[in-house]
């Protein structure tokens, strides 16, 4: 059976005519809105997005050349210690200065570094000393390695310094606390003796032996030259006697 349509009454279906006719108004003003708006910041709005995917794309590169970079440099060190345990040094020395030359501050400063020890396993103290101290001076290297740096460089010339120099170098770092407390005050106190100045010299032997983070094999030596001064450097004689019989006693056979 058909459905009989519905009559509507005049009020009704002017209402209805006039809720199309907002509708089509409406629908049509945000049309013109939007093409307003991509008439007038639509190119802008291109380029800020081109613009945007370039410095990515050029970010992405960048981050790429400097992984490759950084991994050359390595496979450089790699390389150069590789040489160095074939004992071909001057092949070695020579993978290094590409790094030195074109290197980071931290890989440039480790080559330099590893280069000056070369020139010292090659017997030219002279060299060694001169790239030792041109990287303790190098104030964009890292701090640790300019310290290391300095405390090699006044080692290898410490026969032809005047103590009174070694001490002005080294002072500053031979301070407990400092990651090369125990180097460098090795060699103040050996410049303090050297001044006659025994007490100082006693004094600073005996601090690097009773230092907890001071190798062993360093410990024992400033405790000894401590009681030579007459400072006693020992402050657990139970323990030291007992780290004596550990050591004296032989391999795999435990100490009674």
């Amino acid at each position: 059976m058909a459905l009989t349509p519905s009559k509507q009454t005049p009020e009704e279906k002017k209402t209805r005519e006039e809720e199309v006719l907002l509708r089509e108004v409406d629908d049509a003003v945000r049309q013109d809105e939007f093409g307003a708006f991509a008439d007038r910041y639509g190119k802008l709005l291109i380029a800020v997005l081109v613009l945007g995917l370039l410095a990515f794309g050029g970010y992405l590169w960048w981050s790429g050349q400097q992984e490759a970079e950084r991994e050359r440099q390595s496979e450089a060190i790699v390389s150069a210690l590789d040489n160095v345990e074939a004992g071909n040094l001057d092949t070695a020395s020579a993978k290094l200065d590409p790094v030195i030359s074109e290197g980071g501050a931290g890989a440039s400063a480790l080559a330099r570094m590893m280069k000056a020890g070369l020139a010292l396993e090659n017997g030219d103290t002279d060299e060694a000393a001169e790239l030792f101290q041109a990287l303790a001076d190098d104030g964009d290297a890292p701090q640790a390695l300019r310290d290391l740096a300095r405390i090699r460089a006044v080692s290898v010339r410490y026969d032809r310094m005047k103590p009174a120099d070694v001490i002005a170098e080294l002072r500053p770092l031979a301070v407990p606390g400092n990651e090369f407390f125990g180097s460098a005050g090795e060699l103040v106190a050996m410049a303090y003796l050297e001044q006659g100045k025994r007490e100082e010299a006693g004094a600073l032997f005996a601090q690097i032996a009773k230092d907890e983070n001071t190798p062993i094999s360093l410990q024992a030596r400033t405790r000894q030259m401590a009681g030579l001064l007459g400072v006693d450097a020992i402050e657990d004689v139970d323990e030291l006697l007992e780290e004596q019989r550990v050591e004296a006693a032989p391999t795999g056979q435990s100490a009674q």
